[in-house]
C-alpha cells in the first residue's frame, strides 16, 4: 500500500468541516475524532437510542387503557404488535441498504418522525385502524434505528472498548423501558388518561431531536469501513482512508455476511430476548390479570428489572473490555439469567410477594445484561472478521432476525395464553362490580347455580335451599365449617322458623325470665300454629331456642340472611346480566391464566438455552492471555504497516 495520509488538523474533526446550515445534513467526519468529541458523539447516540425506545415502549405502560379506549380485543391488540414487528423487520433490512445515506441522518430523521407520532399522532387517532397504521410507522423507524445506532456506536469504538460502548448502547432499550415505568408509576394516579404519557414522551422526543440535529456526526465511509482494534490504530486508519475504494470494499458484502456465525448468532440472541420483549409489552397485562396489580404497581415492579439491567450492562462491558474476552461472560450470564427466569416462571402459579418477585427480576435482568453487552461486542467483531465495511449489513441481519422471531413469538403467544384474552376483554366490568361491593359480589359468585336459581324462583325458599345458601355465605365470610353447619341446622331443624313464629314481646319475656310459664305456653302455641307441628315438637323447638349455642347460630343466620338479601339488590340489572353472561368464562380464565403464563415463561427460558451453543461460533478468545497476545500481534502489524507507509512516502 503506497497511499499518503493527509496530516491531521490538531483538535479538528474533519479536513473541510461543513459550514452554516449544511451542517444539518452533511455530518461526515474525514478524521477520526479525539476522545472528547468522540465521547460526545457516543453520548448523543446513546441518548437518541434511549428516547426512541422510550417512544416505542410507552404504550406498554397503559396497554389496558388503550385496549379499553379503542375497543381492542386483547388478541387484536397483540396483532398490532405483530404488524409492528413485521414491518420493523423490513425496515431493518432497508436501513442496511440505505446506510450510505448517512447513519446519523437516519437517526435524526427518525427522532423527528417518532416525536410527532407520539406527541400529536397516536393521542389524537379516533379508531383502531388509525392507531394500527401509526404504530406500524413507529415500528418502521424503530427497525431502522436498531441498525443505525449500534452501527454508529461500532464506528466510534475500537474493538478494545467495544463491550463498554455496546453496554452503553444497550442502555437504550433498557433506559427507555425504565423511563416508561418511572414516569408512569409516578404520574398515572394524578393523570390517569393514557394520552398524558404520550404527550410527555413526545415532548421529550422532540427535545432530543433538536440535540441530535445540531450535535450528531458520523465517520466517513472510508474511515468506518476499516477494522480498528484500539485507538493506536488511528494513524493507520486515516492513512489507509485516503486510498480506500469504499464501493469495492462493499462488493459481495451480503454473500460475505450471510454465514452461520452471523445469522445463527442473530437468531440465538433473538430467542434469548423473548423474555425481555414479553416484559416490555405485557408486564402490566400479566401482573394485572394474574396478580391483580394496578398499572402503577406493575410498572413500579418492572423498575427493578430495568435498573438492575442498566447497571449490569455498564459494569460487565467494562469488565469484558478489561479482560479482553466476551464468551465467558455470555455463558455465565445465560446461566444466571436461566435461574432467574425459572424462578419467575414458577411464581406464576405459586404467588410470591412483591419483593420476592423483584428479586427474581434482578437475578434474571443481571444475567441477561451479562450476556448481552459482550454479545453485541462479539457480534460486531464477528461481522468485522468477514468484512469491516459490512457492519450495517450485519446489523441489518440482526435487526431483521430479531423482529421476525418476535413476530412469530407474538403469534404463538396469543395461542399460549388464551385466558388472558378473556380476562382483558371481559373481566373489567366484572372486576368493577367486585370493587363496588366485594361482599355482595363474593356471595353472588360463590353460590352454586342451582341454589341461586332456586332462591330467585321462590319468594320463600325451601328450608334445604335456604340452609345451603346461608352455609355458603357463612364460609364466604370466613366462618368455619362447623359454624356453617350450625347455621344450616338452625334452618333445617326449624329453629329459625320457630324463632320467627314467636312475637318479640313474648321472646323478650322469656329471655328475661325463662321460668315464665305464661310466656312459655304462649310461645309454644305460636310455634305450633305457625309451623303446623305437634305440641311436643313445638315445646322441643322452644327449649332449643334457650340454648346459648342455638342463639348464637340464630344470630349468625340472621346476619348471613341479611347479607344474602342485600346481594340480590346490590347491582343493576345490566351488571347482573353481564355477570351471568361472562362470569363463568372470566372465573375459568382467572383459574387457567397463571398456568398458561407459566408455560409461556418456560418457553422464554428455553429460548435462553438455544442461545448457548451459538456462543462457540462467534469471534473472540476464551482466555484473556490469548486475547492479549492477539492484540500484541495486531499492534506489531500496525507498526510494520505504518513504517512501510512512511518509507513509501519518503520515496
Amino acid at each position: 500500500m503506497t497511499t499518503t495520509a493527509a496530516p491531521a488538523r490538531p483538535g479538528g474533526d474533519s479536513a473541510l468541516p461543513p459550514a452554516g446550515l449544511s451542517r444539518l445534513w452533511h455530518r461526515q467526519l474525514n478524521r477520526y475524532p479525539e476522545t472528547g468529541p468522540r465521547s460526545v458523539y457516543l453520548g448523543i447516540t446513546v441518548l437518541a437510542t434511549v428516547i426512541l425506545y422510550y417512544e416505542f415502549y410507552v404504550q406498554g405502560a397503559v396497554a389496558t387503557q388503550i385496549i379499553r379506549d379503542f375497543g381492542f380485543s386483547f388478541r387484536a391488540f397483540v396483532f398490532v404488535q405483530i404488524i409492528g414487528a413485521a414491518v420493523g423487520a423490513c425496515a431493518s433490512v432497508f436501513a442496511g441498504l440505505a446506510d450510505r445515506w448517512g447513519r446519523a441522518n437516519l437517526v435524526v430523521g427518525g427522532l423527528l418522525i417518532t416525536g410527532l407520532i407520539i406527541l400529536a399522532g397516536l393521542p389524537n387517532v379516533t379508531g383502531r385502524a388509525g392507531y394500527t397504521v401509526l404504530f406500524a410507522l413507529l415500528s418502521v423507524v424503530e427497525g431502522i434505528v436498531l441498525v443505525a445506532t449500534p452501527a454508529l456506536i461500532r464506528d466510534f469504538s475500537p474493538q478494545v472498548g467495544r463491550a463498554t460502548a455496546m453496554g452503553f448502547w444497550a442502555l437504550g432499550p433498557v433506559l427507555g423501558s425504565l423511563l416508561v415505568t418511572e414516569v408512569s408509576s409516578f404520574t398515572l394516579d394524578d393523570h390517569p388518561d393514557w394520552r398524558f404519557q404520550f404527550h410527555v414522551c413526545g415532548i421529550v422526543g422532540l427535545v432530543v431531536f433538536g440535540i441530535t440535529l445540531f450535535g450528531l456526526r458520523e465517520l466517513s465511509p472510508a474511515l468506518r469501513d476499516q477494522l480498528m482494534v484500539n485507538m493506536r490504530d488511528r494513524a493507520l486508519i486515516e492513512a489507509r482512508a485516503a486510498g480506500l475504494d469504499t464501493e469495492k470494499a462493499l462488493k459481495g458484502h451480503w454473500r460475505q455476511i450471510l454465514r452461520l456465525d452471523v445469522v445463527g448468532s442473530a437468531f440465538a440472541i433473538s430467542t434469548y430476548l423473548l423474555l425481555y420483549y414479553t416484559l416490555v409489552g405485557f408486564t402490566v397485562v400479566y401482573f394485572a390479570t394474574v396478580y391483580g396489580y394496578s398499572e402503577a404497581r406493575a410498572n413500579a415492579l418492572a423498575n427493578w428489572y430495568w435498573i438492575a439491567n442498566a447497571c449490569t450492562l455498564v459494569v460487565i462491558g467494562l469488565l469484558s473490555d478489561r479482560l479482553r474476552v466476551r464468551k465467558p461472560f455470555m455463558i455465565v450470564g445465560t446461566v444466571i439469567g436461566l435461574v432467574g427466569a425459572a424462578l419467575f416462571a414458577l411464581s406464576a402459579t405459586e404467588h410470591q410477594s412483591y419483593y420476592t418477585l423483584a428479586g427474581y427480576f434482578v437475578l434474571s435482568s443481571c444475567g441477561a445484561a451479562m450476556a448481552y453487552a459482550p454479545w453485541m461486542a462479539s457480534f460486531t467483531e464477528t461481522v468485522e472478521k468477514h468484512n469491516p465495511a459490512a457492519t450495517a449489513t450485519g446489523l441489518a441481519i440482526y435487526g431483521w432476525t430479531v423482529r421476525i422471531v418476535v413476530t412469530a413469538a407474538l403469534a404463538v403467544f396469543t395461542l399460549a395464553v388464551p385466558a388472558t384474552s378473556t380476562l382483558v376483554d371481559k373481566a373489567p366490568p366484572i372486576q368493577a362490580m367486585q370493587g363496588e361491593d366485594p361482599l355482595s359480589f363474593s356471595i353472588l359468585t360463590g353460590l352454586d347455580p342451582a341454589t341461586a336459581k332456586a332462591l330467585a324462583a321462590q319468594p320463600t325458599p325451601e328450608p334445604a335451599v335456604l340452609a345451603k345458601a346461608l352455609s355458603t355465605v357463612a364460609v364466604i365470610e370466613g366462618a368455619s365449617q362447623s359454624k356453617a353447619r350450625g347455621v344450616a341446622e338452625t334452618i333445617t331443624s326449624g329453629q329459625a322458623a320457630a324463632a320467627q313464629a314467636v312475637d318479640p314481646a313474648t321472646l323478650a319475656a322469656l329471655k328475661a325470665d325463662p321460668t315464665d310459664r305464661a310466656a312459655g305456653s304462649k310461645a309454644a302455641q305460636q310455634i305450633q300454629k305457625s309451623l303446623g307441628v305437634p305440641q311436643s315438637q313445638a315445646l322441643r323447638l322452644l327449649t332449643d331456642l334457650g340454648d346459648p349455642s342455638v342463639q348464637a347460630n340464630l344470630t349468625a343466620a340472621q346476619k348471613y340472611g341479611a347479607d344474602l338479601r342485600k346481594s340480590s339488590t346490590a347491582f343493576t340489572p345490566e351488571q347482573l346480566a353481564t355477570l351471568r353472561a361472562d362470569g363463568k368464562a372470566v372465573a375459568r380464565a382467572a383459574e387457567e391464566s397463571p398456568g398458561q403464563w407459566q408455560t409461556w415463561w418456560w418457553v422464554c427460558a428455553a429460548g435462553q438455552l438455544v442461545f448457548l451453543p451459538f456462543v462457540f461460533l462467534m469471534a473472540g478468545r476464551w482466555s484473556p492471555r490469548r486475547a492479549r497476545e492477539d492484540e500484541q500481534a495486531h499492534e506489531e502489524m500496525v507498526q510494520r504497516e505504518l513504517a512501510s507507509l512512511r518509507q513509501a512516502e519518503g520515496v
